[in-house]
């Protein structure tokens, strides 16, 4: 019995060939892939656009992924997130649009003083520093205002630490 892994009835260059790689393309990629691509990612864009801060104190390592999911109807892209210690994080993934193609977009999560998490999308080393200063005096904590709706809009802080 041929060996079904390795044998391929067919040339590299054939028509099969194509299609079939055709068809891997269009399935998308696998988890494994999805997650390395997006810690490469994340790690690519810290060093490239934050390269006086979080490139200093983040390693390429320390990036967990998640493969795209869906969830809730939501459909999800692959992202990678790191934590920064003390309960804050930083949450890399691409924003893909006809219009624009891939834009980079990382988000500092940060506790409130209530409980909660507060998201903040990140732009440049200048705005990090500048959130990160703000929370210097309550060591790393948000300040809860019952005023705006910033610590409800990411739930718990169970589900940062749940199963990837």
């Amino acid at each position: 019995m041929p060996d079904t892994i390795t044998a391929r009835p067919y040339l590299p260059g054939s028509p099969l060939a194509f299609l079939l790689e055709m068809a891997v393309d269009a399935y998308g990629p696998n988890e494994t892939k999805q997650r390395n691509d997006a810690e490469t990612a994340a790690a690519h864009h810290v060093y490239a656009a934050y390269p006086h801060t979080l490139a200093q104190a983040v390693e390429a390592a320390d990036w967990q992924a998640s493969p795209a999911t869906e969830r809730g109807g939501q459909h999800f892209k692959p992202s990678a997130a790191a934590s920064l210690d003390g309960g804050l994080w930083l949450h890399h993934t691409l924003r893909i649009t006809e219009h624009d193609g891939a834009t980079d977009v990382l988000t500092l999560i940060v506790p409130c003083t209530c409980g909660r998490y507060t998201d903040i999308t990140l732009d440049g080393e200048e705005m990090l520093l500048e959130m990160l200063a703000q929370f210097a005096p309550t060591h790393g904590r948000s300040v809860h205002d019952d005023t705006t709706a910033d610590c409800h809009s990411v739930p718990a802080a169970s589900a940062l630490d749940g199963p990837r």
